[in-house]
């Protein structure tokens, strides 16, 4: 499609013979990102406010308290050092972003005054810098203003290697951020860049500048936040509670609503659906798409509440590490210099791909909650392969295996060089993911390869704890099961967790998403000539041949596209169910009904 069909597909939307979201459908089908399509709509006049809730609270406060459920509980409240949903989530009561993606995909200011794009001069049309006019007004909530110098202060504090920032990544082409005025920041790139949202949640400079690099553990402030967002801190207890109250100047006329807010930690997910759905106990419990489906429906015919389902990127998998856990070089388990004795080799590779009932996991396990899939990137759908198959075929995996030289033993458990196959496979403790862990044992002892299952508590595998080996970043098990969360609707940041400088190592205290420790020349290439391409369709090209790269390799198993699931009360209004954000992005206007 050239410039003149864009144009007269525009004229179509003027004269009301196609709607907005027909016009962004067929853009999005073509490659384009859907915040560029949108753009392409405010740019011809025909912009759109984001759908809000059609009543909202007229008055900030009077709304008392709000009791929310993080079984998965939250325990650092630094959104920068963070490395899991838990925290990230808790964060977004203090922290604000400059801008966050709504549930259609709209870009909408939250911290800037208004979104950059083409029109308004804020994305320079060769696609190296962009820049933000920031909202007036904002204080932080010890009363300092917020301001360019904030901005600019995250960069240098995600982008200084010894910070050990699990989003260094994020800055890698950034060539500066700098402060025009008081209010205005330029963002930088060392080449055209197409996804140039490198903002994360914001903290204050003058807090945490003393803590910038080697000392950034060392903050007070780490689990103390002072920040612009709804809600003041007020206490935390790191895996139990953490308690906030409204904070009286935020920057949003009437709001919040509540004036007291409360995050539960501990327990599991169907105790949090249940203290939602059924006994109504609790007014919202967030990420409950790990309970069978089955168990979330007879919860819901408890009448008090109602689970609301979404999906986007996050995508259920098998793990394979590349390195040896169970050796040290230099000190360190899961070296790089280390290599694994058998997971590197094709035909092991190849058996466990086929020893994973996807089908039977969805039906049994998942229901709803669940979409079978053979790639690691599934949405949006312009990305999603069409190369990648999938089967369940335990005797074509004891073929791989024979003929791959791995023979059985007296017990069953094949060898070869007198190697055991036999792998220790761990997940987080959760009832879905440890059935999920059964199947593939019983699977997979059927082709002679013995499982031993592991099970963490889940605060400590989402932890960003350097010294605590059982976190999903260290990685000391042959398998593991995990999630991953695509966030905004862009490939960018979920496939940047294969390149080679995003391995997790002891240098970096663990604080990145290549848990493999895989390292793939051709991967790295397509990533880099991805984060240049400006043609929408030849980059959509080119992540597919790097979901295809990723998917043959063996190191990834891809299991299920999970659902994003959270429990509300039927009283609870404002929110906004949203498979791109954390569920806190937009609590500032929750308010309860009667």
């Amino acid at each position: 499609m050239n410039e003149r069909d864009i144009r007269n597909l525009l004229d179509d939307v003027k004269a009301g013979r196609l709607s907005r979201r027909a016009f962004v459908q067929t853009m999005v089908a073509l490659g384009l990102a859907m915040p560029i399509a949108s753009q392409l709509l405010a740019g011809a006049g025909l912009a759109q406010a984001p759908a809000r809730p059609a009543a909202a609270p007229t008055r900030r406060g009077g709304g008392g308290q709000l009791r929310t459920l993080s079984w998965d509980a939250p325990n650092l409240l630094n959104p920068i050092l963070a490395v899991g949903l838990k925290d990230w989530n808790a964060c977004a009561l203090f922290y604000e972003p400059l801008s966050y993606f709504d549930p259609a995909g709209n870009v909408v200011p939250v911290l800037a005054q208004e979104v950059p794009s083409l029109q308004n001069g804020g994305v320079a049309r060769d696609g190296t810098s962009v820049t933000w006019k920031l909202k007036r007004g904002v204080t932080w909530h010890d009363g300092k203003p917020f301001t360019a110098s904030d901005v600019v202060f995250n960069w240098e504090y995600t982008a200084d290697p010894t910070t050990a920032a699990a989003g260094i990544g994020v800055y890698k082409n950034v060539k500066q951020v700098e402060a025009l005025d008081s209010h205005t920041v330029k963002v930088s790139f060392t080449q055209p860049t197409p996804y140039w949202f490198v903002t994360g949640q914001i903290i204050p400079r003058h807090i945490f500048e003393p803590y910038k690099g080697a000392k950034s553990r060392e903050a007070p402030n780490n689990v103390r936040p002072v920040g612009t967002g709804p809600y003041r801190f007020v206490d935390f207890k790191p895996g139990d509670l953490l308690k906030a109250e409204l904070n009286p100047g935020y920057h949003m006329p009437n709001r919040p609503f509540f004036d007291t807010i409360e995050v539960k930690g501990g327990g599991d997910a169907v105790s949090a659906a249940r203290a939602v759905l059924q006994t109504g106990e609790y007014d919202y419990a967030m990420e409950v798409g790990g309970v069978e489906d089955d168990v979330l429906q007879r919860l819901e015919q408890g009448g008090k509440g109602r689970v609301t389902i979404g999906f986007g990127g996050r995508i259920t998998h098998i793990q394979l590490n590349q390195t040896d856990p169970w050796t040290e070089v230099d000190g360190e388990r899961s070296s790089l210099k280390s290599v694994h004795p058998f997971l590197t080799d094709a035909a092991v590779k190849g058996a466990l791909a086929l020893l994973v009932d996807r089908a039977g996991i969805q039906e049994q396990i998942l229901g709803r909650l669940g979409q079978v899939t053979g790639n690691f990137l599934n949405n949006p759908e312009r990305f999603r392969s069409k190369n990648s198959r999938w089967e369940f075929n335990v005797e074509k995996a004891n073929q791989m295996l024979e003929a791959g030289g791995w023979k059985r033993g007296a017990d069953g458990v094949r060898a070869r060089d007198g190697r055991r196959l036999k792998v220790v496979f761990q997940t987080a403790i959760n009832a879905a993911s440890q059935k999920m862990q059964a199947v593939v044992k019983q699977a997979a002892a059927k082709a002679g390869i013995e499982i031993e299952l592991k099970a963490v508590p889940v605060t400590t595998f989402y932890s960003s704890d350097p010294g605590n080996p059982d976190t999903y970043t260290h990685f000391y098990a042959d398998l593991q099961l995990a999630t991953y969360v695509m966030g905004p609707p862009d490939p960018g940041p979920l496939m940047r967790v294969f390149t080679s400088a995003d391995v997790a190592t002891r240098e970096n205290k663990w604080q990145r998403y290549n848990v493999w420790r895989w390292r793939n020349e051709e991967y790295d290439r397509l990533y880099r000539q991805a984060e240049t391409e400006m043609d929408p369709v030849k980059r959509a090209a080119l992540f597919i041949r790097m979901n295809d790269l990723v998917v043959q390799s063996g190191i990834v198993v891809p299991i299920v596209l999970r659902a994003k699931a959270a429990a509300s009360s039927t009283r609870l209004r404002g929110i906004e169910h949203n498979v791109y954000e954390v569920d806190f992005w937009n609590v500032a206007s929750w308010y309860r009904e009667g």
